[in-house]
């Protein structure tokens, strides 16, 4: 049987990820956790532990209050995995802060101001050799 780079793993982890966004959607009443969304999961190769990254829109004391949500509704969450997902051992659900998103605008951010800066100089180069 020939070896893809798409592992189990990544299915389950890919599953997971779908499921978790559809019971913070759809089941859990919290208001903490109404303003979150999930962006990963990363799961561990012997399926033990899934990590879910997630984001909020919100105050730093906002987002504590989210992941303080998240924690006590995490053996609910777990348990409707359990009815959703026919797995021999369902994985520990531990949340984390995706900050990739905001890295990713911060990189952003520099590329245009640096694309900005480049025209600046380019800009008056041009001027000079055209008078």
């Amino acid at each position: 049987m020939a070896k893809t780079g798409y592992h189990r793993a990544d299915r389950v982890a890919d599953q997971i990820r779908m499921e978790v966004a559809d019971i913070l959607m759809r089941k859990i009443k919290d208001p903490r956790v109404q303003s979150v969304t999930v962006t990963d999961v990363k799961l561990t190769s012997d399926l033990r532990i899934a990590r879910v990254f997630v984001t909020t829109m919100g105050t730093k004391d906002e987002e504590r209050n989210v992941f303080v949500g998240l924690e006590q509704a995490s053996g609910f969450i777990r348990g409707e995995l359990g009815r959703r997902l026919s797995l021999r051992y369902l994985p520990e659900i531990v949340f984390a802060k995706d900050v990739s998103g905001p890295r990713g605008d911060r990189v952003l951010q520099l590329l245009d101001a640096l694309h900005v800066d480049t025209e600046a100089e380019g800009g008056s180069s041009e001027e000079k050799t055209s008078s």
